[in-house]
């Protein structure tokens, strides 16, 4: 099994996506299960994958995009914007004690900033020749997880039932467990997957209110990032109202930073609530996990 966990992981997440609207279909098809696997089979490269590959073609070309504005763009230096910082009240005073104690120079850390951003610019440059490589085992991949797709949507509940049968428990407790398991694991990626989603549209959306470039890379970085624990879509959110506050850009910069603590309140919001429409899984424990 080595070389398939891929398509099989793959394979099986949207198995368990797909498997109640697999139910309805086979019930309109009068309990012809594999003709409703087959269609959604079928679908699945339209419905699902095609919709992501045109996402991912609109991303490569906003990330080009963005690697000529930081290329071209003259940012303000690391002296300079320390000088900057310094002359606020509060922060300036800090950040003079912080320089006296800790022993860096303005010209190492600007180092450390002019190598790091090169160092980003060389990968995401080779980045495309790293995607043309792999597209031969993508693509093999590809239609693996759907092969397997298929048979695990009509063969799923069978297979499912045979292992459970292994499990040393009375029948009615094992019934009980696995529905709940389900309805608990359906409801956790529900909750999760929407909320990273909805987050992910609003700071694209925010990034775009704010002028920034690149609005869709940093959306579907803020998706990434919101399965992060703690910090979230933080990542994100902090450096963009930062380099904003440095730019002078004052407006868009106490703007960004309103709208990253009402993106900030809806995770708090909209993860518990998402979550209860599929479980009942009480709020302390979707907020604990």
């Amino acid at each position: 099994l080595e070389p398939l966990w891929a398509p099989l992981g793959w394979a099986g997440i949207l198995t368990f996506l797909l498997y109640p609207l697999h139910e309805r279909l086979t019930r309109k098809l009068k309990g012809n299960a594999a003709a409703s696997a087959g269609i959604l089979t079928g679908l699945t490269p339209f419905l699902i994958i095609a919709p992501l590959a045109i996402v991912a073609a609109i991303f490569a070309r906003q990330v080009a995009t963005l690697i000529g504005f930081l290329r071209s763009h003259q940012f303000t230096s690391y002296p300079e914007a320390l000088a900057q910082i310094e002359s606020y009240p509060v922060i300036g005073r800090l950040l003079s004690w912080v320089r006296t104690e800790v022993p860096i120079t303005a010209d190492q850390v600007q180092a450390w900033l002019t190598n790091g951003a090169q160092t980003l610019l060389k990968a995401a440059a080779g980045m495309s020749g790293a995607v043309a490589l792999g597209l031969v085992g993508t693509l093999v991949g590809f239609f693996l997880m759907l092969f397997i797709l298929f048979f695990l949507l009509r063969d799923g509940r069978t297979m499912l039932l045979r292992a459970v049968r292994l499990v040393p428990m009375a029948v009615s407790q094992r019934e009980k467990l696995m529905k709940y398991l389900g309805d608990v694991m359906g409801a956790v990626i529900y909750g999760h997957a929407l909320t990273a989603l909805v987050q992910g549209t609003l700071v694209g959306i925010g990034f775009a209110l704010a002028g920034l470039p690149s609005p869709l890379v940093f959306a579907v970085f803020a998706v990434i990032a919101g399965f992060v624990p703690a910090a979230g879509t933080g990542i994100v959110l902090v450096p963009a109202v930062l380099y904003l506050a440095f730019a002078g850009r004052w407006g868009a910069a106490i703007f960004l930073g309103i709208w990253s603590v009402g993106i900030g309140l809806s995770d708090n919001l909209l993860r518990p609530y998402l979550t209860q429409q599929r479980a009942e899984v009480s709020t302390l424990t979707v907020f604990v996990g």
